[in-house]
């Protein structure tokens, strides 16, 4: 697992420097740079949905920090493939407007020419704002993830500090208990030998009136 997470990780640096070189082509085709984004971000989220098979086999000491970790890779796979669809959506409100204002310029007029243009704005702003409503929206999702998982973290120290203070009260009786076993076994020691002395004395007695 810990090899599939450090490859998942590595391809998740390698995208952040495809987004870097797509920033930086100006005019330039960047179909193959967003086409390499698009297969390195489907492998990540094939190998988080691997991550979260072979979370169940860690053991359970270890899986809530590792499920912390698994966590902040969907993070970050969310986070690009939100900037990715930001991207293409100003590629193509930038192409749609080229194109409008090629065909504005192109196009010849005459005294009852239409040269009204159908450009709505309001629905791409809507857009925009449904997006920034996502990326939120996912951000609210993952630290709430990240907090059950601090929770469960807690709980999971509180258990081993409850049986650790339970093994030490467990030890703390035995010890008490073998104190006692052995002072009990003393006193039975000097009972046994006081009931030895007595009979010898009861014995003596009888002898002595008995025979003489």
């Amino acid at each position: 697992m810990e090899a599939l997470y450090f490859q998942t990780n590595s391809i998740i640096q390698e995208t952040q420097q495809c987004f870097q070189q797509l920033n930086n082509v100006r005019g330039g085709d960047t179909g193959s740079v967003e086409a390499e984004i698009q297969t390195k971000l489907t492998a990540v989220s094939a190998n988080c949905d691997r991550l979260d098979v072979l979370l169940y086999k860690v053991p359970v000491a270890q899986r809530p920090s590792t499920k912390m970790r698994v966590d902040q890779l969907k993070y970050d796979l969310r986070h690009l493939q939100a900037a990715l669809r930001l991207y293409q959506d100003k590629k193509a409100r930038r192409e749609l407007e080229h194109a409008e204002r090629e065909s504005l310029l192109n196009k010849r007029f005459t005294a009852n020419s239409d040269t009204s243009i159908d450009i709505d704005y309001s629905l791409q702003h809507n857009n925009a704002m449904q997006n920034a409503h996502r990326g939120v929206d996912e951000m609210i999702w993952t630290g709430s993830s990240i907090l059950d998982g601090l929770r469960n973290q807690r709980e999971t120290l509180k258990g081993a500090r409850k049986r650790i203070m339970d093994v030490g009260n467990t030890l703390g009786l035995s010890n008490q208990t073998m104190k006692m076993i052995e002072r009990r076994l003393v006193e039975d020691k000097y009972v046994m030998i006081g009931g030895m002395i007595v009979t010898l004395l009861i014995i003596t007695v009888i002898i002595y009136f008995f025979v003489f």
